[in-house]
């Protein structure tokens, strides 16, 4: 039997691909799983409406993974520009206006947040993670050095996949929702 095709990693280019992203979203999110199903397969924790996510997209397309018409995983694009667009993430926001890496203070750095990457159940374990990382590096090297993003630290699963995309630890930190660890993903050839 022939391996299933791996799905294609693309910029998001449609509006139905944003709703398409608010669907998984809202299957993932951890208030709307079941603890265990968290701990086994991860849990997001911001809901973002359309009108945020075409905002954001509007500065920067985010990067899809599709199998045909169907959203297999989505890793979103957050320019610094459009920090005020999800109010709950300034906090976040503003420690990463304090941290380093690598020796530079990371505000020096031509960096974007992964807003929220997530992969969907049926396409688990099959490399779609990876592949919409490399599509983030293929498509933003030249315009950004870095990726920062949070993760937090109970959800082991994003955890170990961020570090094996490459994805370096600079700061972890508790706050009233949880622990987080800030991580950091060189993108151009300079950073990586």
């Amino acid at each position: 039997m022939t391996p299933p095709t791996p799905p294609r990693t693309c910029l998001v280019t449609r509006r139905e691909e944003l709703e398409q992203i608010l669907q998984l979203q809202a299957s993932n999110l951890r208030d709307h799983i079941p603890p265990e199903q968290a701990v086994s397969q991860g849990f997001l924790t911001v809901a973002h409406t359309l009108d945020v996510l075409e905002r954001m997209h509007a500065l920067a397309p985010s990067v899809i993974a599709k199998d045909g018409e169907k959203l297999a995983g989505y890793a979103l694009v957050m320019p610094v520009e459009a920090r005020a667009f999800v109010p709950i993430l300034e906090p976040m926001f503003q420690l990463l206006e304090t941290l380093s890496w690598r020796g530079r203070p990371l505000r020096e750095y031509r960096y974007y947040v992964m807003g929220q990457v997530c992969v969907a159940e049926a396409w688990r374990g099959q490399g779609v993670f990876d592949a919409l990382y490399r599509e983030h590096r293929a498509s933003y090297r030249t315009r950004f050095d870095c990726i920062v993003t949070e993760v937090a630290t109970r959800n082991t699963r994003s955890m170990r996949a961020h570090t094996r995309a490459g994805f370096e630890s600079i700061k972890t930190y508790r706050d009233a929702t949880d622990e987080w660890a800030v991580v950091v993903l060189g993108l151009s050839d300079s950073t990586r």
